[in-house]
């Protein structure tokens, strides 16, 4: 095939025309241009950094590279390099790359190293997708022109209902990476557990640490502060940043064994849940403990929760102290204390230049828009995200449907979640877009997250089974424009992904041969605002 009729084959593909061999890179690249020739990557292959501020790209291509094939990938020292990585110096979208393959060179060139490093993952899934490296492998000629269409493309853990460790949170950091996902939102803290050291208060992690969902006994596992910089050090270098969630004032049972002096109360569901807003020394408490944890993440952005307070806020209503507050303070209900308490936490992070993170409950509560960030999870109250949208809040869009990952992905699975018979199947999270969503101007979306609560996950046979291949589709769906998505040529490239799942010994699911990998049973108790 010359070189018009393949530009043309690549340009009706991306109208939507499948192609019989599908490039393997997911996200799809915004503009793909095949031309004659294919480069051949063998062990002779050699990389230049062109600026200096890519020699740690460079060195991470070869990293990468040796843990892929075993083979040492020489340093080059001039532009004939194999492999030539280069910035642009002209203004560009933060994230953008060009990738331009001919028989004898490849070259990397962004405005950004941020956009260098997204061109590195799409050069390894086409070395990927080549198959076997025996004596070398070839990959197509191409010219390749990409963007991200949104700057959040991010995934969040619950850590505190179930605990993975360094290695597995390093491995979900890794595929995140491949998959140009820049955003990791950590959840550490909520009623089974707290699993974030803070010097100050060391019973938050010996006691508030012990346990899981499933079991109330586990030893207490939790991360130390050196372990919070080692990941926040290996996700920095992967151009993703962490985002910790220390959610108050509810799902704070973890934090009131430990410290029952701050409790609030809770309910027969869920026992000591909540933060006591009444007491002033709750406040130097907890600006105490976001202290430590601004210190530690440089996101300088932290995740304030504020969801789900009246499922355990009963007691505020006998509490001495807080009637007190709502007389002071002018405040009719405890909804109002919610409020009033939330904007105290989240002056304490303003206080340190800081930004804060909210629950869509939040929308209403009089946060300032320029410093904060709404997390828009609740589908069936699309009110939020108009509210949310019309105040002008940078938005997060996370709903259940579909882009919780506890939710099962299809309709056999017994062990997950399910909304009214709903559920998030692989396609659903692929085609996921704001459009249809709101009437509002959507020009404050900042991008989408998928969410892995744990209640049901209490291993890593299910973690993977529940994110893999769904995270595929969660990165499609965040970095390329919805006019651009093709299932067919999408169902395709994840075939290919399934074997780097298989070499990688992820306990996947299999859309295709569902029955392939059974699925892992679990543990688990609905909570009350799911339906099944």
């Amino acid at each position: 095939m010359n070189k018009v009729l393949c530009t043309i084959f690549l340009g009706l593909l991306g109208l939507g025309l499948r192609a019989q061999t599908p490039l393997a890179i997911i996200p799809y690249p915004k503009q793909v241009a095949v031309q004659t020739g294919t480069f051949t990557f063998d062990q002779k292959t050699t990389i230049y950094a062109l600026n200096d501020e890519l020699q740690s790209q460079q060195q991470y291509l070869r990293q990468s590279l040796f843990q892929l094939y075993g083979f040492n990938f020489y340093q080059s020292k001039d532009k004939k390099a194999s492999i030539v990585l280069k910035l642009s110096g002209k203004p560009g979208v933060k994230g953008a790359y060009q990738l331009t393959i001919n028989p004898s060179q490849i070259v990397i060139e962004a405005p950004t190293v941020n956009g260098v490093f997204n061109g590195i993952q799409s050069l390894l899934q086409l070395l990927r997708g080549a198959g076997e490296f025996k004596n070398g492998l070839k990959i197509p000629s191409l010219s390749i022109k990409d963007e991200p269409l949104y700057q959040w493309r991010g995934f969040m853990l619950d850590e505190s209902r179930h605990f993975f460790g360094k290695k597995k949170v390093k491995a979900l950091l890794d595929w995140m990476a491949l998959y140009k996902l820049n955003r990791f939102h950590w959840h550490l803290t909520d009623e089974p557990a707290w699993r974030l050291a803070i010097k100050k208060y060391p019973m938050l992690t010996l006691i508030g640490g012990i346990g899981t969902y499933t079991d109330p006994n586990e030893p207490a596992q939790y991360y130390s502060q050196a372990d919070i910089e080692e990941i926040i050090a290996y996700a920095a270098a992967r151009f993703i940043e962490v985002i910790p969630e220390i959610d108050m004032p509810g799902h704070a049972t973890a934090a009131n064994r430990a410290y029952p002096a701050f409790t609030g109360g809770g309910s027969k569901d869920h026992p000591e849940f909540t933060f006591n807003p009444g007491k002033e020394k709750t406040y130097a408490y907890l600006a105490n403990i976001l202290q430590e944890t601004q210190l530690l993440f440089p996101s300088n952005l932290i995740h304030l929760g504020g969801d789900e307070v009246s499922f355990g806020n009963e007691k505020w209503n006998a509490d001495s102290g807080i009637t007190a507050l709502k007389q002071q303070q002018g405040l009719a209900n405890n909804l109002a204390v919610e409020r009033y308490f939330m904007k105290r936490m989240a002056d304490s992070v303003f206080a340190m230049n800081g930004k804060v993170a909210v629950w869509d409950e939040m929308v209403d509560a009089g946060l300032p828009v320029d410093n904060t960030v709404i997390f828009w999870w609740r589908h069936d109250k699309p009110v939020q995200l108009e509210q949310a949208l019309d105040k002008g809040y940078a938005t997060v869009l996370c709903p259940r449907l579909p882009l919780y990952f506890d939710f099962v992905q299809d309709k056999s699975h017994q062990h997950g979640r399910k909304w009214d018979g709903k559920f998030n199947d692989l396609l659903s999270v692929y085609h996921f877009d704001v459009a249809g969503l709101t009437s509002k101007s959507t020009a404050s979306v900042l991008g989408l997250q998928a969410n892995l609560w744990t209640e049901t996950v209490q291993n890593e046979q299910r973690f993977d089974y529940l994110v893999f291949p769904r995270l595929a589709a969660l990165a499609a769906a965040a970095w390329t424009a919805p006019a651009s998505r093709n299932d067919e040529q999408f169902l395709d490239q994840v075939k290919i992904h399934i074997d780097w799942y298989k070499k990688a010994g992820l306990n996947f699911y299999n859309p295709f041969n569902p029955t392939q990998t059974p699925e892992p049973a679990s543990k688990r108790r609905l909570p009350l605002n799911y339906k099944d």
